[in-house]
Order: structure tokens, then sequence, then C-alpha cells
């Protein structure tokens, strides 16, 4: 593998960052950048510049918890954002933080999924709302074990729906996502057109291409005649399903949406559609660099929050550790990086490290805390050692699971489950749980060891089931009376904007051109 080569001295001081989140990807049809057969011109040639992470994963395969860690660098046992309910405390230092204090100019525009007041965790300006409630609402309860909260649990309606629209609730607020990006990029170009410039990081975070599987005609027109509309390994009877799995089909209620060949080929070709509607948003963004003439001075990472099952073995959505919810794409672009593909298995905990490396920023007043690790020295060629770590502790499960990703093998533990453990060598599609084979029980026990120093798992369900209880009386206390929303409020200084009557108009208009005197 060719080494990060080192940036010249101009960008080496303050490079720009661009981070692109999409929701919900499925990193498996990210064997090398984007699969041959999905339409993605785009995320393919920002794929042949960057450092490409084939076998990347998420921390918890599920929003709230997964970006929480991601921007963190901390496991879910750490942020203590368990679920997509689970407040994120203001003092948990998150890469916007160690960016900012370092100078930087830090903006979000879309999903991060913050719940709680805090609305900006390091964050100097939100571009838009949140497209998920901020508040304690969705909440799970393991007192309850079992119990389907059907007002906000997924359901199989999003597949039994899947087809073709112009709006949609989601398109409508991705689509202002990009728009309130792209004007920022132009901003950004004339603010900083000069030597003593400030530089930036622009957080660009898509929900697409999560449920409800539902694509705009063009992109939907684009998948006719695709080959992989059926799931590689289908519907396994629930008798022999694993108890987790058991679980998840229960808390999406299962039972009562019966699903047709049709639904499910519907269902993947809306979502391989949307991942086209994405490519068009990431070639909008990168052309919008190009012509303000800062590409070449910006980091580029492109990443998605946890991925999808898409029908594969029965189950949609996400909430477990087999490698369509797990696995993400991972791709970093950027100055003095090359091209390449790294198969080492990485996690999106150490996008955080990896940020404030590449950006010349020290983390170690907090390293002792921090879960990931820089993936500069792996894009130098130095060997990552460190096993991935992945924990989950919401809806669907009824106490915290764990899973260890390591060379060639994954290890799944619940304190009221069997184990796991799959050579993802030899059984890509985790079709043979190993854990009870005697062949492999030097294997397993070892991973037994790694999960018992790391893990309590006694204390770990104790924090989780302390954490659900306290906010279940905050929201319900919170609801009643007068009912102040914690849900963020983009705002706009229409008196700061276009031309007003405090400004000089032969300033203003020299001052918003880019380039100039061209």
């Amino acid at each position: 593998m060719t080494a990060l080569r080192e940036p010249d001295t101009v960008t080496a001081n303050k490079p720009n960052i661009l981070i692109i989140m999409v929701d919900q990807l499925n990193g498996k049809l990210f064997p090398d950048g984007p699969a041959d057969w999905l339409h993605a011109p785009h995320m393919k040639a920002l794929a042949a510049r960057s450092a490409r992470f084939k076998n990347n994963y998420t921390s918890s395969a599920l929003c709230a918890p997964a970006r929480a860690s991601f921007m963190a660098g901390q496991l879910p046992s750490r942020t203590r954002v368990y679920d997509n309910a689970a407040e994120y405390i203001s003092s948990i230092p998150t890469f916007a933080h160690h960016l900012r204090r370092a100078g930087y100019y830090t903006a979000l525009s879309g999903k991060m999924h913050f719940v709680g007041p805090d609305q900006l965790h390091g964050f100097e300006e939100r571009l838009t709302t949140d497209i998920y409630p901020a508040d304690f609402g969705w909440t799970p309860d393991y007192r309850k074990p079992g119990e389907r909260i059907d007002w906000w649990y997924h359901n199989l309606g999003s597949v039994t729906g899947a087809g073709v629209a112009e709006i949609t609730n989601q398109m409508e607020y991705d689509d202002e996502v990009a728009f309130l990006a792209n004007q920022k990029l132009y901003h950004l170009s004339r603010e900083n057109d000069d030597q003593g410039r400030r530089p930036w990081c622009l957080t660009v975070s898509f929900t697409h291409p999560h449920d409800p599987y539902v694509a705009r005609k063009k992109f939907w027109d684009l998948y006719e005649d695709c080959e992989h509309l059926l799931p590689e390994v289908g519907e396994i009877p629930f008798d022999e399903q694993d108890p987790h799995s058991k679980r998840i089909i229960h808390s999406c209620d299962y039972d009562n949406f019966p699903l047709t060949e049709d639904n499910i080929r519907r269902s993947r070709r809306a979502y391989f559609a949307n991942i086209s509607y994405l490519d068009e948003k990431v070639g909008e963004l990168v052309d919008t660099l190009t012509r303000t003439r800062m590409l070449d001075n910006t980091y580029i990472f492109f990443c998605s929050d946890h991925g999808d099952m898409l029908g594969e073995r029965g189950l949609w959505f996400k909430m477990n550790f087999f490698e369509g919810s797990s696995r993400v794409p991972l791709m970093i672009a950027g100055p003095g990086i090359d091209g390449g593909l790294y198969e080492t298995p990485t996690s999106n905990l150490d996008v955080t490290p990896t940020l404030c490396d590449l950006a010349g920023i020290s983390m170690d007043e907090i390293m002792p805390w921090t879960d990931g690790m820089s993936l500069k020295g792996m894009m130098n060629g130095a060997e990552r050692t460190a096993p991935v770590l992945m924990e989950y502790a919401a809806e669907g499960s009824y106490a915290p699971m764990v899973a260890i990703r390591e060379g060639k093998w994954k290890y799944t533990h619940c304190e009221l489950d069997p184990d796991q453990l799959f050579d993802l060598e030899a059984d890509p599609l985790e079709l043979t749980n190993l854990a009870g084979d005697p062949a492999h029980i030097a294997v397993l026990e070892g991973f037994i060891a790694k999960r018992q120093a790391r893990w309590n798992m006694a204390e770990f369900d104790a924090s989780v089931r302390e954490s659900q209880a306290r906010r279940w009386v905050v929201y319900e206390a919170l609801r009643n009376g007068s009912y102040y929303p914690w849900d963020h409020q983009p705002l706009q200084k229409a008196s700061e904007r276009y031309m007003r009557n405090h400004m000089d108009l032969n300033i203003l208009e020299e001052s918003k051109r880019y380039p100039r005197g061209e």
C-alpha cells in the first residue's frame, strides 16, 4: 500500500474538512468503493482517490448511539447514549469541540440525532433542524421485555409500502441539507479568500438511504434490470433464528406484515435508487468545492452511521451485529492521501482521532477514555492491531450485547444468549456459528477473556436500566403543563443577509463575489 504523503506547507497547517455522512448504508455494498453495479459515478470518482476501508464497522447499530460514538470516539457504554432517546451530555468532547478549540469553524447541515437540551455539541452553527425528535420519548424499557411501543418502533410498513414518489418527508429534508451545505461552501469560499483564513469543518449528514424505501422515479428507473433485488440469504425460519434475531422480529412486528417477493424487490430497488440520489448530492458538494478552488485543501470523509439488513436472513433495518447491519463504508480523500484499499477491520470510533491527527490536533488529554485510534498510521503502512468493538443496548434487546471483530473473526455476546463466533473468511454470510464447535474452543475462550477484560456486563446492564428509568420519569413530567421542546431551531439573521442599510453596497458586492476580479 502506498504511504500517506505529507501535504505541502500551505495545506499542512490549515486543511479544511468536509464530512459526508449518510444513514443506514450497508457496507457490503462498498467492497472497494461502491459496487460496480451501483449507479454512483460521483462516489466512484471519490473512491478512486480515497483510502477505502473495506471492513469498517459502526460502534452501535442504531442512529443516536452510533452518531454519538462517531463524534466522540467513545463506545455507548462511555457516552451513555444507549438508544435513540438517551441524552448526549455536554461534557463529552466531540471532533467539533477539538477542531473548534484549535481555531476551526465547525458547522452541521443535517441529521446527528442529538438528544437533550444541547443541540450543538461543539458545532458553532447548525444549518438545519434534525429530522428526529430531541426528547426522551423514544426510550425503551428493559423492565417490560417484549413490549412493543407501536407509535415509534420500526415495523415492516416500510417494506410493504416501498415504491416511487417525487417528494417525501426524507427527500424534503435531504434536499434542504444539500442546498444549505452548498450555500455554506460558497459562503466559506468568500469569507476565507485571504492568507489569514479560518479553516473549517462542515459536516453534511443525510437521512437517506434509511427506510422508508421510497425513491424518485429518475433514480428508481436506473435499477429496472438490476440483478441484486433479492437477498443472498433468504428468510430463515423463525425457529432457526438466533435469540436476538427473534427479538428483533417481534419488536418490528413482522407477523402483521406478511411480505411478498415483490415487496422485497421493490424495497431493495428503492434503497439502491436512494444511493444514486445521494450520489447526486455528493457530486454537487464536490463540484462546489472544485469551482470555489477549495478541493485541493480539503479532506473529505464519506461514512455512514450503521447499515441495513435489506431482507438478508429475513431481517430488515439494523439493530444487530450481522454484516449488513454493522458494517459501514468509510472513505477518506484529501491532501497527501493516495487512493488504496485497506482490509484490516476498522471502526467509526477511529474517525475522530483520525480527523484530529490529519488536522495536527492532539487528543492526548482525553485519549485514556477514547475507544478509537487514528488511521493515519495505517495509511502510512503501519499495522492496526487493536480489535474493533461494538455494543447494542436499545430497542429489541432485553440486555446489553457486545461484539468484537478481530482478524477474520467476529464474536458476539449477550448474557441472555449463547455466544456467536463466525469465521468471516470461510463464512462471509455468517451461516455457521462456531461457538459450539470443539475445534474452535481456543478461539472462543480467547474472545471470552477479551470480553471479560473489557466489559462488566452486569454493570453495563444496571447502567442502561438506571438511564431508562430516569428518562421515563423526566419525559412524562416534561410533557405535562407547558412544554418547551429541545429541537434545534435554526437561526437566520435576516438583518445581516443580502443588502441592508448599515452596509456599504460597493464593499458588499465586491466581498460577496468569488473569485474576485475575473
